[in-house]
């Protein structure tokens, strides 16, 4: 794989993200997806784990200041990404994990993007899910709960089940296998801590 080039360090990524958000449910889902893609990146490309990462970090920075604005989510984090150094390829990836609201956005198309389509909705659905058992920990948690919590629409109702189908398909995996996989990437970087908050 071609080295990607974020333009720009994670520390600046991360100040950069603390900018536009304050409050601190979207800062530890930009990390919990941040670290999800990087123990993808780790199978996938790792020599790009590090630019894996940023997109992950950055890939919602928009939107706590302009969740009412749907159409144009990441259309505005594209400018301060840029305006921070932020390289064309790290926009573009970012912009892909919201194609299926604004059609005219860039679709995924290599592995990073369409494990960020398929696993930043998930990653919320399972943080929702771990809250809710006595142990507040992902390392207990598996892939009969999740199914449980995902054919429940009431639950987290806001987590896109159809994006989730859509990232599984993309990737060619059944959807137990993304449950299963997210699960292992979150309890990778998870263990033996309460690390999710409820939302």
């Amino acid at each position: 794989m071609a080295q990607l080039n974020a333009g720009m360090t994670r520390e600046a990524a991360f100040d950069l993200l603390n900018e536009h958000n304050k409050d601190p449910f979207h800062i530890e889902h930009a990390e919990t997806v941040e670290q999800t893609m990087r123990y993808f990146a780790r199978e996938y490309d790792p020599e790009n784990e590090e630019f894996w990462g940023i997109v992950g970090l950055l890939h919602d920075l928009d939107w706590e200041e302009h969740d009412d604005d749907p159409m144009n989510h990441t259309i505005y984090a594209a400018k301060d990404i840029e305006a921070a150094g932020g390289s064309a390829e790290l926009i573009r990836a970012i912009q892909t994990h919201t194609s299926d609201f604004n059609a005219e956005l860039p679709k995924p198309e290599l592995m990073m993007e369409k494990i960020l389509f398929a696993t930043e909705e998930l990653t919320g659905l399972i943080g929702a899910a771990v809250v809710m058992r006595p142990s507040k920990s992902v390392m207990d948690f598996n892939v009969k709960s999740l199914k449980k919590k995902f054919k429940d629409k009431r639950f987290a109702a806001g987590v896109s089940r159809d994006v989730i189908r859509s990232g599984a398909e993309m990737l060619g995996w059944e959807l137990d296998e993304l449950f299963a996989r997210t699960i292992e990437a979150m309890q990778s970087f998870a263990p033996d801590r309460d690390t999710f908050t409820s939302i």
